[in-house]
């Protein structure tokens, strides 16, 4: 490069001819140009080093118009990452994966593969996106550049892209379960709320309606950015959810036989634990937080590059797991109190809460709450997996960003109404023995969040130094070197093992 040019406060159009070589003063910027006087003597030698200079000037601009967003605090970016985490992977999912693979034994598998697994890829992803400062393929490409390894971003696009197809289902749920609430129509004595469930999930028009509510709401928020959609909404959720989470804790833990299901769900149990619940555990802890996707690589991109990334992410999987503890809490001890069976499967959230609101007083406002909340919760997730489409297609142009969560969330739409459709018309449509939403869910859960994470652990250690790991992984933070040993050899050695292990496992290989 022959020029270079600097941002600054200069009359307009003024020009230096003394010295060697040359010093610009056009508008409000300075260009130095490097090319000697004698070489630049002809007009024709002058016009196109002219030429050269405009095309900074314009590259300039267009960049500051691309400027990336950043969270405005550290706890508006763990509020919106854990926000991530949690949604209805926590709230919905567990609960029901717990019941119907063993109780509390499955649990406990949870717990170890969030802290052994989940917690060194949270970081991994944090260091990937905080050190390029770019979205997921991008930030890939950055590292390794002229390589496949783009691919894992590619691949965590992909599963994002399936995943809010029927995530967006559950959310529509509970978006026709809210507007229900509004008018009285859930809470009764002596109503069925199995039936109730089943008749609202087989209506396709309605299921259609409200996930395409939901979604519209998710391209709201998104297209207005990070700091103004996603993390503003977070600061305001995540608390309140918390608190909601207690109150309906307390009154499930009061029931009648209600210590009966506090057994089920942490005394463990494991004659019933087979390597396809091992398989679903592992699975979970990557679906409750986000990780095997690269949505946190794009997440901390947006982390200023000063910020700690091991506080954040403890607290992330820390705040994940103390959901997922209240939501068994809150679930399990009403199950085994009014007769119902764990194994109840996705439904099992709508069918327990409303029995467990029609004990409270005043459990109608009180339900209506709690799935304005999870609803919210529900958002949050929905957020992290729509940014992480729009950001790859957006390239950081803010400008192009609305137009690209509109295109994005419609394609969504159309790709999950097969999934919505699954407990009504196309319920007798199975593939591998699944209906169209249990095998989107395991599709994501069980295979590609998985293969994620594998290439996530391999492409770490293998492509980033290990010096620019030690100083990504420990820049601002108190952790001593001892944390960074243990981190580097988990992901160099265990967690590959571990991962390739339990997936031949599951496919009876081994």
């Amino acid at each position: 490069m022959e020029h270079s040019i600097r941002k600054e406060r200069f009359i307009p159009l003024s020009l230096n001819l003394s010295g060697k070589h040359r010093c610009f003063q056009i508008g409000w910027y300075r260009v130095f140009s490097h090319v000697p006087i004698q070489s630049m003597d002809s007009g024709r030698g002058f016009f196109f080093c002219l030429l050269e200079i405009d095309q900074l000037i314009h590259r300039d601009k267009g960049e500051n118009q691309m400027e990336k967003e950043q969270w405005s605090s550290k706890v508006g970016f763990i509020l919106a990452a854990a926000g991530s985490a949690i949604g209805i992977g926590a709230i919905w999912k567990l609960p029901y994966v717990t019941g119907v693979s063993g109780g509390g034994a499955f649990f406990l598998l949870f717990v170890l593969f969030s802290l052994f697994i989940g917690l060194p890829l949270l970081l991994a992803e944090f260091v990937i996106g905080r050190s390029t400062g770019k979205e997921a393929i991008r930030a890939y490409s950055a590292i390794a550049p002229n390589t496949k390894w783009h691919w894992i971003g590619v691949i965590g696009v992909i599963t994002c892209f399936v995943l809010l197809s029927f995530y967006s289902v559950v959310g529509g749920w509970i978006s026709l379960y809210f507007v229900k609430g509004l008018a009285g129509g859930i809470i009764g004595n002596g109503a069925d709320y199995e039936a109730l469930f089943g008749k609202t999930i087989s209506s396709p028009w309605n299921v259609l309606a409200a996930q395409a509510a939901f979604l519209v709401v998710t391209v709201i928020v998104v297209a207005r950015g990070v700091q103004q959609g996603i993390e503003k909404a977070s600061k305001f959720l995540m608390p309140a959810l918390f608190l909601l989470f207690v109150v309906l804790i307390i009154r499930s833990l009061t029931l009648e036989n209600a210590v009966e299901g506090v057994k089920f769900f942490l005394a463990p149990d494991f004659s019933g634990i087979t390597s396809e619940s091992i398989l679903f555990a592992m699975g979970q802890s990557f679906f409750s937080l986000s990780v095997g996707v690269s949505v946190m690589v794009t997440y901390s991109s947006y982390l200023p590059k000063k910020s700690s990334i091991v506080q954040p992410a403890v607290l992330v999987v820390t705040m994940n797991l103390f959901i997922a503890l209240l939501a068994g809490l809150a679930i399990f001890p009403a199950v085994f109190s009014l007769g119902l069976e764990p194994a109840e499967g996705p439904g099992l959230l709508f069918i327990v809460l409303p029995a467990v609101f029609e004990k409270l007083v005043f459990g109608e406002l009180f339900l209506l709450l709690f799935l304005a909340l999870f609803l919210f919760a529900t958002l949050t997730s929905a957020f992290s997996m729509l940014e992480i489409v729009v950001a790859t297609l957006a390239k950081g142009d803010q400008r192009k960003r609305a137009a690209f969560s509109w295109l994005a969330g419609g394609l969504i739409f159309l790709l999950g109404i097969p999934s919505a459709l699954s407990f009504g018309p196309l319920s007798e449509l199975t593939v591998f023995g699944k209906i169209i939403f249990d095998a989107a869910d395991f599709l994501v859960s069980n295979i590609l969040m998985p293969l994620g994470v594998l290439l996530i652990s391999i492409f770490v250690p293998l492509k980033i130094k290990k010096e620019v790991l030690r100083q990504e992984l420990l820049q601002h933070s108190k952790s001593g070197t001892w944390l960074f040993s243990l981190w580097y050899n988990a992901m160099r050695f265990i967690i590959p093992i571990v991962i390739v292990v339990v997936f031949l496992d599951s496919l009876g290989v081994i």
